[in-house]
C-alpha cells in the first residue's frame, strides 16, 4: 500500500489570487499524473453538504438497510465465486440531465428531493468550472470540453449514484466495489469523512483516497482521456469493504450526451508527435460496450473502436 500523504488537494480559493499559477500547476499535475484530486473551497456551502449527508444516511437507515441486510446474508451464505462477482454496496441512481427523474424515485421524502436537487445544481456548476480550468491548462478554448459533451439537445448527461457501503463481516471475500475506470467525463464525489475505503491504482500500488471533511473528490473518466488524446488519463479505482463503519458515497457523473461524438481535440492531436492515438465514437455506443466490460481493462474498449474506425476508413477509401 502506497502512502496517501502526497495525494493532491487543491484549494480553489487560491485561483482568485496571486497563487493562481501554482494552483493551476498543481491541478495540471494532478490530472496528468494522478487522474484524481480533492478540491476545497469549491463554492458549495458546508451547511448544504451537512444536510445532504444527514438526509442520505437517514434515508439508508430508514429505507434501504433492511433490504441490504437480506441481500448480504444471502451473499455470504452463497460465498465463493458468487461473492467475488458482487459489490458490497447499496445504491440508487438519480438522473438530473437531460431529463430529471428524481420525482419518480420511490421512498424519497420531499425534503430529501429538494436538497438533492439543490446539491446537484451546485455540482453541475462546479463540474463545468473544473472543465474550463482543464481547458486552460491544456491550451483549449474556454468551453471546449463542455461543448464536446453536449448532444443534439444541447445538454450533457448528468446523474448521481448514491451509495452506502455497510460494515462487511468478510472483507476478505467481498469487494466494496470492484476495480474499474469510470466510463464518462468528470466525476465529483462527496464521500464519508469518517469511513475510508476508496483507493486508486498508481504505479502498480493501491493508494488510499483520504477522507477529508467537506471536500469534493474529483476523478477523470475514459471520455476525457480520449478528448485530451491521453494527456489526462482515467485511473483504475476500487472500494475496499470495511469491517467497521458505514461509508457514504455520493458520486455525480458529468458525462457526454448519448449522441455526442467523442474524439481527440484536434489541437491536442497536432501537439502530439505520435498523432491521434484514440478513436472516434458515439458515447452511447461506448456505454453499450462498457456495461459488458466495466471491470476489465479500458484499452481493449479503445482498441475495439479504433478497429471500427479503421474498417470504416478502408470502406470509404475503396468505395
Amino acid at each position: 500500500m502506497a502512502p496517501a500523504s502526497s495525494f493532491p488537494i487543491i484549494d480553489m480559493g487560491l485561483l482568485a489570487g496571486e497563487e493562481r499559477p501554482a494552483a493551476m500547476d498543481l491541478l495540471h499535475d494532478a490530472c496528468e499524473n494522478w487522474g484524481f484530486f480533492q478540491v476545497l473551497d469549491h463554492g458549495i456551502s458546508t451547511e448544504l453538504m451537512d444536510e445532504v449527508e444527514k438526509m442520505t444516511k437517514g434515508h439508508y437507515k430508514r429505507v434501504r438497510e433492511q433490504r441490504f441486510l437480506e441481500f448480504a446474508s444471502k451473499t455470504l451464505q452463497d460465498g465463493g465465486r458468487a461473492a467475488e462477482n458482487l459489490d458490497w454496496e447499496s445504491t440508487f441512481f438519480v438522473r438530473h440531465l437531460p431529463e430529471p427523474n428524481i420525482a419518480e424515485i420511490p421512498d424519497l421524502d420531499d425534503d430529501y428531493r429538494r436538497v438533492m436537487k439543490q446539491f446537484a445544481s451546485e455540482l453541475e456548476r462546479l463540474a463545468e468550472r473544473l472543465l474550463d480550468l482543464l481547458c486552460e491548462n491544456l491550451g483549449l478554448d474556454k468551453g471546449y470540453l463542455t461543448r464536446a459533451f453536449r448532444g443534439s439537445n444541447g445538454a450533457p448527461t448528468f446523474g448521481t449514484k448514491v451509495s452506502s457501503y455497510p460494515p462487511c463481516p468478510r472483507p476478505d471475500l467481498v469487494k466494496g466495489l470492484r476495480a474499474h475506470t469510470d466510463a464518462g467525463g468528470i466525476i465529483l464525489l462527496f464521500q464519508d469523512d469518517r469511513v475510508g475505503g476508496l483507493q486508486l491504482l498508481r504505479g502498480g500500488e493501491w493508494v488510499d483516497v483520504p477522507p477529508t471533511r467537506h471536500s469534493i473528490v474529483v476523478n477523470l473518466g475514459d471520455q476525457l482521456e480520449v478528448i485530451t488524446n491521453g494527456r489526462y488519463k482515467s485511473v483504475v479505482h476500487r472500494v475496499v469493504a470495511q469491517a467497521d463503519g458505514n461509508r457514504m458515497s455520493i458520486a455525480s457523473f458529468y458525462n457526454p450526451a448519448g449522441d455526442a461524438v467523442i474524439f481527440p481535440a484536434p489541437a491536442l492531436v497536432e501537439a502530439e508527435a505520435a498523432g491521434g492515438a484514440y478513436p472516434r465514437f458515439v458515447f452511447e455506443d461506448y456505454m453499450k460496450l462498457y456495461v459488458r466490460h466495466k471491470f476489465e481493462d479500458k484499452e481493449p474498449r479503445f482498441e475495439a473502436f479504433k478497429s471500427m474506425d479503421s474498417h470504416s476508413s478502408n470502406l470509404i477509401a475503396t468505395a
